[in-house]
């Protein structure tokens, strides 16, 4: 049974997390500058010691420094001293860099086909008609054999299908040119937001992030998010993506002695802001049943109502930071953040929210029986490793010993929906070049068979053809000659006859 971790101290004990129920999901909540990064990196840093492989977002730089070891100061030494604080334990973390862009990190990727189209189409914010004409373009993808793994692919497939919308509409419906328009639109902007590096392959793989270094310390993957953070929409959507395809890739375990995976969303308010129902609702079905995966997620924002109730409900590990009432929807914001914490007679939650200091929080963890306990004032602890960020140089050492650069840093381009489509198009180009031109000084093969088809036609009028069944037709030319040999055997007839009456 892994030891429980401590992650604070109040006035009478300790304040600690059970590693068994840490994949109950929490949330870290508090105004910018109270130290929510501080007791997230401390919280990363228990569970990469426990040997639980952890992933955060670092949208300011400033977690990298976890993979450095920190020592001690004077400063720091009397502010355990004096709040009775445990030492550290100190030392660096395993960790593993990731960035989207490829800057600095090992490159994620995800391709279009496996992102889906509800997902693509929140990122993209695409109307309910749009949607749908997105859903016919990957149904016919997938009826064709067509994989969608990048943007040209995509591009490519919106382009066929508005191309062959009138053969496609008895099957697929209407597919209309503005919505195709519409997408195409909306892809190019996400184009200048950099998501052109994001899909493609090769893919980014979940069980990469749950490794263990040789001494059986869980590895920290820290993804970039700094620049990620100035397209939302495709932060919010990536990160979504991620912890839908661990929940989709990882085996039922159930209630493990410690977590097999840590999430940290960090900004989640970005997450949830304007996301459309069925969105929000695929985030609570995922957040509600990934537990059994033995994957604990927790969201870091400032304030509990960024986080829908649905999804708020499902998070019993409970850290807040001081919040700040200086105007009456602010003084709104911390009442509700007190009725989001278990009582405690002892306390004035609401009071005490915005009497915290730095590094000061109110805490409600799961106790043994899985009840939030009651609400407790107290210290944060203090991470071993470094606070602040690693510098260039030491990121850039520990990204070039690791051993995914050969399998993530050179992207893949396969054969896929736009070469498929390409080479389509070229042979039909070539039929019709070859059906239009044909040899020099010489009629096309269209033209020729449409002359042979023709003078057949008149051969056959003109001199006869042979029938189904093998008589032979007669031609009008035959026709007419025979016409005229009985008209004028007729005559012929009657002047003889006429004369042999008439002599009589």
């Amino acid at each position: 049974m892994a030891e429980p971790i401590i992650v604070a101290k109040s006035a009478d004990a300790p304040v600690v997390m059970l590693p068994r129920l840490a994949n109950r999901h929490g949330c870290i909540t508090g105004a910018t500058g109270t130290g929510k990064t501080v007791t997230l990196q401390v919280l990363a840093e228990a569970f990469s010691r426990l040997g639980t492989p952890v992933f955060m977002a670092d949208v300011k730089g400033d977690l990298s420094g976890i993979s450095q070891a920190a020592q001690n100061s004077p400063k720091l030494q009397e502010r355990l001293d004096k709040l009775g604080l445990p030492e550290p334990r100190w030392g660096a973390c395993p960790v593993t860099f990731w960035d989207v862009f490829g800057e600095q990190g090992h490159p994620v990727r995800a391709t279009v086909s496996d992102m889906g189209p509800l997902l693509l189409a929140s990122m993209l914010e695409l109307n309910d008609t749009q949607e749908g004409v997105l859903n016919v373009v990957f149904s016919v993808a997938d009826d064709e054999g067509m994989l969608i793994l990048d943007m040209k692919d995509l591009r490519a497939m919106l382009q066929s299908v508005a191309e062959r919308a009138a053969e496609l509409r008895p099957r697929y419906g209407n597919v209309s040119a503005a919505s195709v328009g519409a997408i195409q639109r909306s892809l190019l902007r996400l184009e200048t937001q950099g998501a052109d590096l994001f899909f493609g392959e090769p893919m980014f793989d979940v069980h990469d992030m749950l490794r263990v270094d040789a001494g059986g310390q869980g590895m920290v993957n820290i993804l970039a998010a700094d620049k990620l953070m100035q397209a939302p929409r495709l932060y919010a959507v990536f990160l979504l993506w991620m912890l839908a395809d661990i929940y989709e890739t990882l085996p039922e375990v159930g209630d493990l002695d410690r977590p097999k995976l840590v999430f940290f969303f960090d900004e989640a308010h970005l997450i949830f802001s304007d996301a459309p129902k069925a969105l929000l609702e695929k985030v609570e079905q995922v957040v509600r049943l990934v537990r059994s995966k033995g994957v604990g997620v927790y969201f870091v924002t400032q304030n509990p109502a960024d986080i829908p109730d649905t999804v708020l409900g499902q998070l019993g590990n409970r850290v807040q930071h001081a919040l700040r009432a200086f105007t009456p929807r602010d003084q709104k914001a911390v009442r509700v953040a007190a009725e989001t914490m278990r009582p405690n007679p002892a306390l004035d939650i609401t009071a005490a929210i915005t009497e915290l200091g730095v590094g000061e929080a109110l805490i409600s963890m799961l106790d043994e029986k899985g009840r939030p306990g009651v609400t407790q004032r107290a210290w944060m602890a203090a991470p071993g490793s470094r606070i602040g960020p690693a510098t260039d140089a030491e990121r850039q050492a520990l990204r070039q010993a690791s051993l995914l650069g050969g399998k993530y840093d050179k992207p893949i381009d396969r054969e896929s929906a736009y070469e498929l489509l390409q080479k389509r198009a070229e042979s039909a180009a070539a039929q019709k070049a070859e059906d239009g031109a044909g040899r020099p000084g010489q009629p096309s093969r269209s033209q020729q068979n449409a002359d042979d088809g023709m003078l057949g036609a008149v051969n056959d009028f003109l001199f006869g053809s042979t029938g189904p069944r093998g008589g032979r037709r007669e031609g009008a030319v035959q026709s007419v000659a025979k016409s005229m040999m009985r008209q004028a055997a007729n005559k012929l007839i009657r002047g003889v006859l006429g004369s042999l009456v008439s002599r009589r």
